[in-house]
């Protein structure tokens, strides 16, 4: 019932209004594409009806440029399809405001449990003493990333949220105008950002939403939660890495580090400014002016001068003084809006979010080799020396380096980047940056070789005040992690090092390239695996084990329905704090705006509460356990096939939009590691590589392997255990059903023209019978009559949102077929599936 109701307010709050507001829409002149808003409709049907009778994507619309459209020149069709696009693009943006602003309404009518509920359980179950005492010192940490999957620019985002407001108020003429102005902006960059620009569209968002969000919530508990001086400040961490993360982007510099650590410094100053005016206008007291006046001036400097240096201790001091002078002379009057802004600088300090410090493994080895050469440890090669031996030079060795004995100009940064971190801490503080994450670890060199780099840049042991975070995202990197951690927690030097971080050990895990490699259920079931071995490793050492998770939007690269994930997890994975990456498009999608981002931020809190507290114990038995193994492994194999398949490559290079990423002006970072000719899977970003099945609509990634396992064991008797299994497992009834999203958003109608292709037919063949053999098992073993049954406001967005981009996707499959012909207009189609990849990206909100 809850569900049928929050559907029907939904179809009258988003799907109604935006076929109201689109209307309206498809009538505005813009300029140059006069008429063409009238022709959409009109083209969507002929798509829609088109690919059921079996039509390519070049029949369609061939025959309506002749029935419909009446273009003939080759130019003019051009033309048409590029203003299609632009309207299409602008489709998608009146949608996102409309459902942006439905969302607290069906807030209201969702199952989901926010921070009001769990109080209001925990008061029933009369378990205060408890959950103060994990309240305590639980936190999730929200990490945002810049991965190349979000591409609209602060102008544009003012624009959704205007339009949001208006939408809540009904003001049509309004939202007349401001639908102009949205016809007459650009919504895509001229060119690449660079990664400063890139962080500084990120800390936007972090102005104007997260400072109020975050700050709001924590007001929320401490009022709610029943224990006096409740401070735990950091239940809710930002962390961020624009302008941090140098992984496979030689764009990002140890000067770009640097001020991207500014820019976040000086925008907190201008939140705390702000606030501070704001609160003079109600403290307008004598004894009050002059600490007032002297504070908002210190902060006025800090905004524009980055070599200002304004301290926390300084900031909280001087607040702290106005409050009891407030206290003691003038009745505590607006005390509550004082403690507010407190508040929030005990939460974001100096720093406002954390910045972290990423690089590959494969870079660290690369300049840890010439530092050894050019010492005259080895000749040529670290392989000369014993795993004993690198070890006693990496821990006991000093050597001194200067970046300008080296002549790569990776190598040259690391040292310079290692070097101005503790200039950084000066500045924003010990939590400014305090993290450095080594992509693809798969020995324990991955954190020796960091640990030694950070020595011999002239730091002491006790200044290493840095987490240092091996990133296991590759099977070989997950099957070895055990024996790396338990080697390093037996080093004594390392163990020093862990008692300087109050023996906490960050672990980060990558869904995005483990389920490149390892395929989706592989790549789950072994993350969980890990975080279980990893736990009891921890444990047994006398170290607490924080995971850190690499998530991106879609299921296919560890997103979905997120906290379904966190609820499910077993008590044998330690659940000190909930950390996770927050990537791409899903920064505006799924934190967006201050309701969206409380929402879900109660929604990690809660999931990672519970589990300590509520409800039946996640407990996954052995037999359950032996199950999970034989269809990971069965699914993996049908994968693993797949990848090594002569076509899979060539498939991707030459029928899908793989290529067209890197020529999209939505991020800094190039769309594979190094700079081989061929391309290899390896080399391939786990963003791209997902992108591309996405805009294929077959979103491999996502579910391939899952069918055939599924049916291989049905096919022994055994689909009741599947069945029960699906039932009692929280954690395999999540993968399910995010992997239901991922068929959800296929249509294997829009490629159905690759059967007929000579070269790739049978390769399409392959993968949509997968696509079928998935989406009959997954119906099966949850008895759902369709997929995510019992979603149905997702899956009315789903459609909603697949509908709106499909006359794109069929310009995209018309170029793509275009090129393939060998037309004179090639550089032309390329633009055309270039520009068409942003619609579709943001159509679906979790594309990558």
């Amino acid at each position: 019932m809850p569900q049928t109701k929050r559907l029907e307010e939904f179809k009258k709050l988003v799907t109604n209004k935006f076929y109201i507001y689109n209307s309206l829409f498809l009538n505005l002149p813009y300029q140059n594409i006069e008429n063409v808003g009238m022709l959409i409709p009109l083209l969507h049907h002929r798509c829609e009806k088109g690919l059921q009778s079996g039509q390519n994507p070049q029949q369609i619309l061939d025959h309506f440029f002749g029935t419909f459209a009446n273009i003939d020149s080759e130019q003019d069709k051009i033309d048409f399809m590029f203003k299609i696009i632009q309207y299409v693009e602008r489709q998608v943006v009146l949608y996102d405001s409309v459902e942006d602003a439905a969302f607290p309404k069906l807030h209201e009518l969702s199952t989901s449990r926010t921070i009001k509920d769990y109080f209001q359980l925990v008061d029933k179950k009369k378990k205060w003493n408890e959950i103060s005492r994990q309240l305590e010192t639980f936190s999730a940490r929200i990490v945002l990333t810049a991965h190349p999957t979000q591409f609209y620019t602060p102008a544009v985002l003012d624009i959704i949220e205007e339009l949001r407001q208006l939408i809540l108020d009904d003001k049509i003429n309004d939202i007349d105008l401001v639908l102009q102005q949205l016809g007459l902006t650009s919504l895509i960059n001229s060119k690449k950002p660079t990664p400063l620009e890139e962080a500084k569209n990120i800390i936007y968002i972090l102005r104007h939403i997260y400072y109020d969000a975050v700050g709001e919530l924590y007001s929320y508990i401490r009022a709610n939660v029943r224990k006096e001086n409740f401070e735990n400040y950091n239940i809710l961490k930002l962390g961020f890495w624009p302008g941090g993360d140098r992984d496979g982007n030689p764009f990002v510099t140890a000067a770009i580090t640097r001020d991207v650590a500014d820019e976040l410094r000086i925008t907190l100053m201008k939140c705390y400014y702000n606030d501070l005016k704001k609160l003079r206008k109600k403290l307008t007291f004598k004894a009050l002016q002059e600490p007032l006046n002297h504070l908002q001036q210190e902060l006025y400097t800090a905004m524009f001068n980055a070599e200002k240096v304004l301290g926390y201790e300084e900031i909280i001091g001087s607040l702290m003084g106005i409050k009891e002078t407030l206290d003691e002379r003038y009745q505590g009057l607006y005390g509550q809006e004082l403690e507010q802004l407190m508040d929030k600088v005990r939460i974001f300090k100096t720093h406002f979010a954390t910045l972290d410090i990423r690089q590959d493994h494969s870079k660290h080895y690369q300049l840890i080799e010439e530092i050894l050469q050019k010492n005259g440890y080895i000749k040529g090669a670290l392989s000369e020396l014993e795993d004993t031996e690198l070890m006693k030079i990496l821990l006991h060795e000093n050597i001194q380096l200067r970046a300008d004995d080296f002549k790569d100009d990776i190598s040259k940064d690391t040292i310079r980047n290692i070097k101005q971190l503790k200039a950084i801490k000066a500045k924003n503080g010990e939590d400014g940056c305090n993290r450095y994450i080594i992509s693809n670890s798969e020995d324990i060199f991955s954190v020796l070789f960091v640990h030694a780099l950070f020595r011999w840049c002239g730091y002491t042991a006790e200044e290493i005040s840095f987490d240092i975070v091996p990133l296991f995202e590759t099977m070989i990197g997950m099957e070895r992690s055990e024996e790396i951690m338990n080697t390093l927690f037996s080093l004594p030097e390392y163990q020093r090092h862990l008692q300087q971080r109050e023996q906490k050990q960050t672990i980060m895990l990558g869904f995005s390239d483990g389920t490149k490699d390892g395929g989706y259920l592989k790549a789950n079931w072994s993350i969980f695996k890990t975080k279980e071995t990893l736990s009891k490793v921890c444990s047994k050492h006398g170290i607490k084990a924080l995971f850190f998770d690499g998530r991106g939007g879609p299921p296919a690269r560890g997103g979905g329905k997120t906290h379904r994930f966190y609820a499910s997890q077993t008590k044998d994975i330690a659940n000190n704090e909930i950390q996770l990456t927050i990537q791409g498009q899903t920064i505006t999608s799924t934190y967006g705006t201050k309701d969206h981002f409380i929402h879900n931020s109660e929604q990690l809190l809660t999931a990672g509460l519970s589990n300590n507290l509520f409800g039946k114990e996640n407990v996954i038995s052995t037999e359950s356990r032996k199950l999970l193994e034989e269809l990971s492994l069965l699914s993996f194999n049908k994968y693993d096939a797949l990848k090594q398949h002569p076509m899979f490559i060539p498939y991707l290079e030459n029928r899908s939009t793989l290529k067209y990423y890197t020529k999209a002006n939505i991020g800094s970072r190039p769309g594979k590691r190094g700079k081989k000719a061929k391309l290899e899977l390896s080399d391939l970003r786990a963003i791209s590589f997902v992108g591309s099945w996405s805009q294929l609509k077959q979103n491999v990634p996502g579910y391939f392997g899952i069918g055939t396992a599924l049916q291989n064991l049905a096919d022994k008797g055994r689909l009741k255990d599947i069945k029960k299994l699906y039932r009692e497992v929280p954690f395999f009834e999540a993968l399910m059903l995010n992997s239901m999203m991922s068929l959800s958003k296929s249509y294997f109608e829009l490629t159905a023209y690759m059967k007929e292709d000579p070269k790739y037919g049978s390769f399409w063949q392959i993968l949509y019978e997968e696509y079928l053999l998935s989406k009959k098992m997954l119906l099966k073993i949850s008895n759902f009559k369709i997929l995510m049954e019992n979603e149905a406001v997702s899956r009315e967005s789903v459609k909603i949102r697949e509908n709106i981009v499909l006359p794109l996707l069929v310009i995209q499959q018309y170029s793509l077929q275009k090129i393939g012909q060998g037309t004179k207009y090639k550089d032309v189609y390329e633009k055309i599936v270039t520009r068409s990849l942003y619609g579709n990206i943001n159509a679906s909100r979790n594309s990558a």
